[in-house]
């Protein structure tokens, strides 16, 4: 009552705030509904933009080149469903991930200069090849392997003393996604199965590391690339010296010093690796390899009045004296599994390398910093190189995998 009248509700007048009580009811829409409905078309938006972004730069990592529109569109959407490595997949299906991204990974791993500037040749092919079908990548130092160009495309025939059928591939433009099929060296090649070591065998790797010295470069060169150590990091004097050559002077300047502290502890461990390469040779005048099982390369036998008394090589037979001392911590397979660390000839050694913990870990670093254009700086990095690791071996090392796991690590927020 207000002096005796009763007030009747009014309607609100223009300006008067509606409650959401006000407006609720059958078939009504509240104003809270409306705005949180708002937001979630916002954040969804927000949330698409994100995935189309994180896609692009996945694309861009992996390939070299940007996606088409229904690539992006594509990626974008498995990216935002919860699936980036779908995403990364989609990626790897651009040819540009072949003939960019890998080639110029693997390129600088066939010549001393490590440079990228270098025509296609039979090592490279064969790690773009490898990685394409899935190949395990811990063979790539031993097995009976081999990618050329497919017959269709008309190229000169494999030769053992040209890389004509390779330079053909590179100047016709060849999709090596669609371009390379895998075959063996011993069907293209007069080598005997003894010879045979996956990439350390190609024509490639025999010009760049088997040239003149006493094949000490391969093996410094392998263990460069394949597991991300120089020699001078792995010097270990403590182990025993009696594999080292004659043609290593105990006095050089006519201070054993010098030879005690700075030669010995590299010779230690590299001599009697290099053993394994004993019967190669790279024939300069007929441009190819020679292999000559049995007979030891004369290289291996010169400056023998250096140090007389000191080790003579008398056939390709191994030992990893690595498997001992500081060196043990670059995580050597057990026998049965890899190499018991000793063997003969070149294969059996590369798949002591190669069952290494150091190799599946050089592998995964050489990769996150192709992918993502740096190296592992903080934590979170190590960890998700760690992860990467253990996802190489236990996967069947799949290194097409180890790509995508970066590009998904480094797609960014």
């Amino acid at each position: 009552m207000d002096g005796g009248f009763t007030r009747k509700p009014s309607r609100a007048s223009p300006g008067t705030c509606i409650t959401d009580a006000a407006v609720s009811g059958p078939g009504r829409v509240t104003a809270r509904s409306l705005v949180l409905g708002l937001l979630l078309v916002l954040a969804s938006g927000s949330a698409m933009a994100g995935a189309r972004e994180q896609a692009k730069r996945m694309h861009d990592r992996l390939a070299g080149v940007p996606p088409t529109a229904a690539t992006l569109d594509a990626m974008a959407a498995d990216i935002a469903g919860g699936n980036a490595m779908a995403a990364a997949d989609r990626a790897m299906e651009s040819p540009s991930f072949y003939n960019v991204t890998l080639k110029n990974f693997a390129a600088p791993w066939t010549n001393k200069a490590q440079s990228v500037f270098v025509p296609l040749n039979d090592y490279t092919a064969t790690i773009v090849g490898m990685v394409r079908d899935d190949v395990p990548f811990n063979t790539v130092l031993s097995a009976n392997i081999l990618y050329v160009g497919a017959p269709a495309l008309g190229l000169p025939a494999y030769s053992m003393a040209s890389n004509a059928h390779y330079q053909a591939m590179d100047d016709q433009g060849v999709d090596l996604k669609a371009g390379l099929v895998q075959t063996t060296q011993s069907a293209v090649t007069d080598l005997p199965a003894a010879a045979i070591a996956g990439v350390l065998s190609t024509r490639a790797a025999s010009e760049a590391f088997f040239i003149a010295g006493t094949n000490r470069a391969m093996f410094r060169f392998t263990v460069l690339n394949h597991l991300c150590k120089d020699l001078e990091e792995l010097k270990d004097p403590s182990l025993p010296v009696d594999r080292i050559p004659q043609d290593v002077s105990r006095s050089p300047g006519g201070d054993s010093r010098v030879y005690l502290n700075a030669c010995a502890g590299c010779h230690t461990g590299l001599d009697p690796m290099t053993q394994a390469f004993a019967y190669y040779n790279w024939d300069q005048a007929a441009g190819r390899l020679v292999y000559t099982p049995g007979q030891v390369q004369p290289k291996y036998l010169i400056n023998a009045d250096n140090f007389k008394t000191g080790y003579v090589t008398q056939d390709d037979h191994w030992v990893n004296y690595w498997r001992r001392g500081q060196n043990r911590v670059l995580g050597w397979a057990s026998s049965g599994n890899g190499s018991a660390g000793t063997g003969n000839g070149a294969a059996s050694l590369g798949a002591e390398l190669a069952n290494s913990d150091a190799f599946a870990r050089c592998q995964v670093q050489k990769v996150f910093r192709n992918v993502c254009l740096r190296e592992p700086t903080n934590g979170a990095d190590r960890g998700q190189v760690d992860s990467m690791v253990s996802s190489l071996k236990t996967g069947g090392y799949r290194l097409k995998r180890t790509f995508a796991e970066a590009a998904v690590y480094c797609k960014g927020d």
